[in-house]
Parts: structure tokens; C-alpha cells; sequence
């Protein structure tokens, strides 16, 4: 998402430590489709208050995982620039905190793009592993444990999505019980529309796909709560999508 220079040609699709999620007997599916389309899940119920304060949860998560990424760094920190980073990102705030998450989209948008040319202008792209893990340590501060075990996290990456309008099956256990496993399947992903739309307005990105940071940050956030994670990359007639599975540690062991 960050901008400067253009984007070069897509990035490869790539597997980590694993491949899609599967349904499993006794899971119930539940399908989330894009406003393009017709809405139909408990997620995509989301209010509007309820959208910008992920929103706003993202940038505290994103931003703050920066300042912990740059105090490990110690006096490597180039912080008379981070100062001046951080005075851009928090400029221009929605007026009131509920019911705007369009704007908040917008400083969130902003905002990562920011973070990102700020991380590989000074220590390439690879840098952007241990700010996605660096972040992953404030999620686990700040997002709620809801008592759904492995659905918890799975939940959460599907709200992201929902938040740009794309297309997903959530793929849970049925029951108020801990899940051991569970699974979510975008079929859509709608933020690639969102980068596209933004590379004809006069963003220019830096990043070729969204993929390149996205992985590594919903990877960290879920072994952050304490759950082992795969995902897959897919492309198809249908866009660009993929498939996560969240699994308790020794959950296949103990199977």
C-alpha cells in the first residue's frame, strides 16, 4: 500500500506452511458476500461505528508496532523523521470518532502507505517481517480474546476484509465452545479494487501487491494469540483471493 515508486509486475503467489482451508465435518459456512453483490452475514452487519473503530485499530496497531520496531532498534532510529511521520499521519483526522469509517479508511490508507515507504526507504522491503511482527505484539494487547479459540483470529481477518467489500466464506465450528480450528476462504479480495482505484487517482504504490506485507502481518497476528497458521494465495477468473486456517497448537497430534 505504500506509494513511490510505480509497482512493477504482480508478485508470484506463494504458500506458507500449508494449503487452504478445507470445511471440516460439523463446521457450519458462513458466506459474506461484497456490497457488489448482496450482503448476508453476522459480519457483514458491521455497523458503521463498529468499522472505523477497527479502522482506528489498525493504525494504533500499525503505528505503534513502528515505535516499538524503532526502540529495538535503539540509536539506529532515524527519529527526527519518524517525528515528522507520525505529525502526517494523525494530520487531517475525521472530525468525530463514529460513523465516518470511509474517512478512517482514508487515514488508515494513508497511513500504511506512509509507514511502509518510511520502512524500505531505510532497510528494504524485508524490514517489513519485523514490523509485521513487532505489530502482532500490539494486537495481542489490544484485540479482545472473545472465547471462540481459533475462530477469534480467523474472525478477525475476515472483518478486515470486510471492510473493503470483499468476498468470503468463514468456515467455524457450530457451538459457544473454544474452536480448535477454523477457516476462512476470500474469494474476492477487495483490496486490490481499493489499490487500483487509488493508483487512477495519483497514488503510486511501492509495493506490486498488497499480499507482499498482508501475509506477513495476519501470519503474526495470529500467532500472536497462540494458533498456528497457513495460508494460500489464489488468483482466478474471479480476482485475487486466499485461504487462511487458524489450528491450535498440537491439535493434529492430539487427533
Amino acid at each position: 500500500m505504500a506509494v513511490d515508486p510505480a509497482p512493477g509486475p504482480a508478485a508470484p503467489l506463494s504458500v506458507d506452511s500449508g494449503s487452504g482451508p478445507r470445511a471440516a465435518a460439523g463446521h457450519t459456512s458462513e458466506r459474506a458476500t461484497a456490497p457488489r453483490r448482496s450482503p448476508g452475514s453476522v459480519i457483514a452487519g458491521m455497523s458503521d461505528a463498529e468499522r472505523a473503530a477497527l479502522w482506528r485499530q489498525r493504525l494504533h496497531e500499525a503505528e505503534a508496532g513502528l515505535t516499538r520496531f524503532l526502540v529495538s532498534r535503539g540509536g539506529d532510529a532515524d527519529l527526527e523523521a519518524w517525528f515528522g511521520l507520525q505529525a502526517e499521519l494523525f494530520a487531517d483526522l475525521p472530525l468525530s470518532s463514529l460513523d465516518m469509517p470511509s474517512e478512517w479508511q482514508r487515514v488508515f490508507f494513508r497511513g500504511q502507505a506512509l509507514m511502509e515507504r518510511f520502512l524500505i526507504s531505510r532497510y528494504g522491503e524485508d524490514i517489513l517481517v519485523e514490523w509485521a511482527a513487532s505489530n502482532a505484539e500490539v494486537h495481542r494487547t489490544v484485540e479482545p480474546d472473545f472465547g471462540r479459540g481459533a475462530a477469534d483470529p480467523i474472525r478477525r481477518i475476515a472483518r478486515q476484509a470486510e471492510l473493503y467489500g470483499s468476498d468470503y466464506e468463514l468456515d467455524v465450528p457450530p457451538g459457544p465452545g473454544p474452536a480448535t480450528t477454523a477457516a476462512l476462504a476470500i474469494t474476492h479480495c477487495a483490496i486490490w479494487d481499493y489499490r487500483e482505484k487509488a493508483r487512477t487517482n495519483g497514488v503510486r504504490l511501492t509495493l506490486a501487491s498488497p499480499c507482499t506485507y498482508c501475509t506477513h502481518a495476519m501470519s503474526a497476528n495470529v500467532r500472536a494469540k497462540g494458533y498456528d497458521v497457513s495460508y494460500e494465495l489464489r488468483q482466478d477468473s474471479d480476482g485475487h483471493g486466499c485461504h487462511w486456517r487458524a489450528t491450535a497448537p498440537n491439535t493434529a497430534q492430539e487427533a
